[in-house]
């Protein structure tokens, strides 16, 4: 598959996920009631978007400009600001899921995109450009980001008193 295709996918992939998750988190809303689990469906979110976004930019920059590069590693360094912020506040909580045990991950992966933005010649260590090596980063960002979401709306609802 060409990378102009990939990135099309991975966009409406993306976009479409963050619609999805809107639907469910509106079936779910006893989800945005605490503070903590709003900012952990914050977090689902923008795993969902951030990835539609590098999409879409990755399709009108073309592997050779700069916009990818710098559209990716501005991305990669919100995504790995919020998911930063996000461990912080849960490890004053016990957090019962795999995915948000190693949320951590979602960090080493903005990290890789960020290194493919500044430096996609380091993809070449494996065989692959810096457009590829940030595809496979996204691929696994969605992945984790599908674990989370379950992980979120797979834990029983807060009953009312």
């Amino acid at each position: 598959m060409d990378l102009t295709t990939f990135y099309a996918v991975v966009s409406a992939t993306g976009f479409t996920l963050v619609g999805l998750w809107w639907s469910a988190v509106d079936r779910r809303r006893d989800l945005l009631a605490d503070p903590h689990t709003r900012r952990l469906v914050g977090g689902v979110y923008l795993t969902f978007l951030l990835p539609g976004l590098m999409g879409l930019f990755a399709q009108v920059g073309g592997s050779g400009s700069s916009l990818w590069r710098s559209t990716f590693g501005l991305t990669a360094i919100v995504g790995a600001w919020s998911t930063l912020r996000l461990i912080r506040a849960d490890s004053a909580t016990t957090t019962p899921g795999p995915f948000a045990r190693h949320r951590w991950i979602v960090v080493v992966l903005y990290a890789v995109i960020l290194l493919m933005g500044l430096a996609p010649a380091a993809a070449e260590a494996v065989g692959l450009t810096g457009l590829q090596g940030a595809a496979m980063a996204v691929i696994a960002l969605i992945v984790v980001a599908h674990g989370l979401a379950w992980e979120l709306l797979a834990d029983e609802p807060a009953v009312k008193a």
